[in-house]
């Protein structure tokens, strides 16, 4: 987030507009909306996940356009709602940002992609990935896709905005280097404790939230 309208090339508008629009399309073609519309704990999770993060956003630090800091949170909220319906509501609390102001809107699409689809889908991976290693621990699933996911997640998506504008040539390399890869271990170890913490939190609580949770799995 925290892009200006020059920070892209016009072809980035387009790659990124065509990218985000592949992944929309999934993410209504997959989301199970029956399950939705018959569960309101679902619907109170999907909104409250929104308001969250759109304050949560609200909350950043950076000098420079396009290389701002601050919590995603988006491992958590795909661990409590698969990836689908993640990127819902991920999507309706960018939007909250940018109705107060906080980013234009000519750049939805772009900040969407980095902020909201990457780390939900790099999320969902390695949650995947949990799955199929067949853990039998339930420290896995914190530990895996709570605490280490959401590390990974939010370096592959910073990486993926450092090599938007490197492309466009709005900095050059060792700026970016400079200004934000060189802190990017300090932002993984943040976004790692928040998400964990609240994933651990809800299998303590709430384990029945936790929709991609299967506690048959673990003993």
């Amino acid at each position: 987030m925290g892009m200006t309208l020059n920070i892209l090339s016009p072809a980035q508008w387009l790659g990124t507009g065509a990218l985000f629009l592949v992944v929309l399309v999934l993410a209504l073609r997959q989301a199970n909306w029956q399950q939705l519309k018959a569960d309101q704990a679902i619907q109170h999770t999907l909104f409250g996940a929104a308001v969250a993060l759109a304050v949560l956003w609200q909350i950043r630090a950076g000098l420079s356009p396009g290389l701002t800091i601050h919590i995603f949170a988006m491992t958590a909220v795909t661990l409590l709602l698969g990836w689908p319906l993640a990127v819902m509501a991920g999507l309706l609390a960018l939007l909250m940002v940018v109705v107060t102001g906080r980013e234009p809107w000519q750049l939805f699409a772009a900040n969407g992609l980095i902020t909201v689809m990457v780390p939900a889908l790099v999320s969902h991976a390695i949650m995947g990935w949990e799955r199929r290693r067949g853990f039998r621990n339930f420290f896995a699933y914190i530990f895996f896709c709570g605490f280490f996911g959401a590390a990974i997640s939010v370096a592959v998506a910073g990486c993926s905005m450092v090599l938007m504008l490197w492309i466009s040539g709005a900095y050059t390399w060792e700026d970016l280097v400079h200004e934000y890869l060189r802190y990017l271990p300090l932002i993984m170890l943040p976004e790692a404790f928040v998400n964990g913490t609240v994933v651990t939190g809800f299998m303590v609580f709430h384990p029945e939230r936790l929709l991609t949770l299967d506690p048959h799995r673990y003993r």
